[in-house]
């Protein structure tokens, strides 16, 4: 099935979680169905309805890293809009309960359109270097250890 038909044509709620660890953070690289290049980002995917966002966020984060999380406070909002795609991101701190990261998969989609290509931990220091995505949640990440004193939108 087509990543666009999937996930575009509707306001979607995304949820993301920042693993750091070691001042490196947990990533995924896609192949993004609206920019068609390969990006860097936190795991994380799509809310389902009557779902609770915590829970969402651990279940996406497993299928995509097989790792286990329990999720912490709400950091950034984002949000996205470039035809076909409408989303709301919400990026939580996250903590490691149980796993050792390898690449998952996306159950939305067939074996021959999964968007994940690999699951990588990245300095954070060197992500303005990569095609990390978004762009704003950047300056956050380097400024890790105020994170309390985030504005979260």
């Amino acid at each position: 099935m087509d990543p666009r038909s999937v996930f575009g044509e509707r306001l979607r709620l995304r949820v993301s979680g920042l693993l750091v660890e070691d001042d490196a953070i947990l990533l995924v690289r896609i192949h993004s169905p609206v920019t068609d290049q390969k990006v860097w980002m936190p795991p994380g995917g799509g809310v389902q309805f009557g779902e609770p966002m915590a829970e969402a966020l651990q279940r996406e984060f497993r299928e995509e890293t097989q790792v286990d999380i329990e999720v912490h406070g709400l950091l950034h909002v984002e949000e996205f809009i470039k035809e076909p795609f409408h989303a709301v991101e919400c990026y939580f701190e996250v903590s490691r309960k149980r796993g050792e990261a390898s690449r998952g998969h996306d159950p939305e989609l067939g074996n021959e359109e999964q968007l994940i290509e690999e699951v990588s931990w990245m300095e954070i220091e060197i992500l303005e270097s990569r095609s990390f995505s978004p762009d704003p949640l950047l300056s956050k990440l380097k400024n890790w250890e105020n994170r309390s004193s985030f504005t979260v939108f």
